[in-house]
């Protein structure tokens, strides 16, 4: 963990200058882009360099595969052989700190390992200089996030972080309803998803399953023999490997690889409520489920935010729920079952919405409606959005000063869940005031030789 010096000379530069630039703008989404360093003429390819190149980083291969690929890092020599077959002009890594030392080579990264080696690869290329797309969550804790804002408001590249909703023409559709009014001022919203990352469906549906594992293994399984497990664990505290930590999803319902479903899927469905309603950072966040456990994240669980005024907008509660559990009004039958949905209570009406749809509620009120004429553009996919803006230095939906933020909001909720207690919060010190417990899962630990390079 860092210094007490440290933290406190970090928690201060540049924090309470972005903190009072977002208050006075009415949140962080509404804040100006920094002027972004373009690589090169737009004519011309970059040179990328992409971590993780099995599943969500072989997708986001294929989408830059319009660009050359100059290197490929992954720490499953398998996974790493079969990119390479695509792309033998690339240069191979298994560890992405060696891949950074011949940065010169490159323009650009992009980010698809696993939540708790996000923030090191990220801050490595920032510190470089080099532009970045890393796939959601940014960071695995708040401070690594706060962390992550700094050091990009410093480096002045064009990032992007992988949450592909933002980039959906349904979203651009919901946000421009939100700001021209329809539903009137809203004061409450709720976001529910039914998946559950790394957990059996439940039998019956009466509670949630499980692996049977509710701790750490006591003892370990060889690796797989193409696996680099040390690099894999990467800055997570050392243990044996055992196939109920790896490969995906069994580590994203461990705390010290990722956060559980919120983690998962917040950056994707609590991005339309930040971005509709210019969240900045809350003043409470509570959460609650079942009993926390030490190691692992649950299936199930809620979580409530407080935000002050924001702009023309007014204070809001806005709450989030996973697994089995639901909004009390949908659980009520008032408004259509979906299974997974992010609902906007205004004062004139609802607004309920998923990726690729929404309706206004209740719909008689509501027929014969015309929607605004579209005003926010569309990229012509999220991936190719951080492109353009690598090559000509516009600035892109989801750059690391509004994904900073998301995923400060995001981790939040897991530290309330996990101390037990509501969270009165005070951003510009990053610290609970009521809670010196928390302070222990805000500020992550690291394993020598993997800090965060601040």
């Amino acid at each position: 963990m860092p210094s007490d010096s440290t933290i406190g000379r970090l928690r201060w530069l540049g924090t309470r200058r972005r903190f009072l630039n977002l208050t006075l703008t009415g949140g962080a989404f509404a804040a100006i882009a920094p002027f972004l360093l373009s690589a090169r003429s737009p004519s011309k390819k970059l040179n990328l360099g992409f971590i993780g190149v099995g599943g969500q980083g072989a997708v986001n291969l294929e989408a830059g595969s319009s660009e050359n690929v100059a290197a490929l890092c992954d720490v499953n020599e398998t996974v790493l052989a079969s990119a390479a077959r695509k792309y033998p002009h690339a240069r191979r890594y298994v560890d992405y700190r060696k891949m950074f030392e011949d940065s010169a080579r490159l323009d650009g990264v992009v980010i698809s390992t696993p939540d708790h080696t996000h923030a090191l690869a990220v801050m490595l290329a920032l510190k470089r200089k080099l532009h970045v797309y890393c796939e959601t969550p940014l960071a695995h804790s708040v401070w690594e996030a706060r962390m992550i804002a700094q050091a990009y408001e410093r480096a002045r590249v064009a990032t992007q972080m992988g949450n592909q909703f933002h980039s959906c023409e349904n979203y651009r559709r919901v946000v421009e309803l939100i700001w021209h009014g329809v539903i009137g001022p809203v004061r409450e919203a709720h976001v529910w998803v039914s998946h559950t990352f790394g957990w059996r469906p439940a039998a019956g549906g009466g509670t949630d399953g499980d692996t049977g594992i509710q701790k750490p293994p006591a003892e370990g399984e060889p690796p797989p023999k193409e696996l680099h497990w040390d690099l894999w664990l990467g800055p997570a505290p050392e243990r044996p490997f055992h196939s109920a930590y790896y490969p995906s999803p069994n580590w994203q319902r461990w705390w010290d690889f990722g956060g559980g479903t919120l983690a998962a899927l917040g950056g994707q469905w609590l991005d339309l409520v930040c971005w509709a309603l210019k969240l900045n950072q809350p003043r409470t966040i509570s959460a609650y489920g079942p009993p926390p456990n030490e190691d692992l994240a649950p299936a199930s669980m809620s979580a409530n935010y407080f935000f002050g005024v924001r702009s023309d907008m007014p204070s809001l509660k806005v709450s989030w729920h996973q697994g089995l559990n639901k909004p009390p009004i949908l659980q009520k039958g008032k408004i259509p079952s979906w299974e997974n949905g992010v609902l906007f209570v205004g004062d004139e009406g609802m607004l309920l919405a998923d990726a690729d749809k929404y309706i206004l509620l209740p719909e008689e009120n509501f027929r014969g409606f015309k929607p605004p004429q579209p005003s926010i553009p569309g990229p012509k996919s999220h991936f190719a959005e951080w492109i353009e803006a690598c090559k000509e230095g516009k600035p892109t939906g989801c750059n690391f000063d509004y994904a900073s933020t998301l995923t400060e909001i995001i981790q939040l909720a897991n530290v309330a869940y996990r101390v037990g207690k509501m969270l009165q919060w005070d951003p510009v010190n990053l610290r609970a005031t009521n809670c010196p417990n928390a302070e222990s899962l805000i500020i992550n630990n690291f394993r020598k030789g993997w800090e965060l390079p601040l």
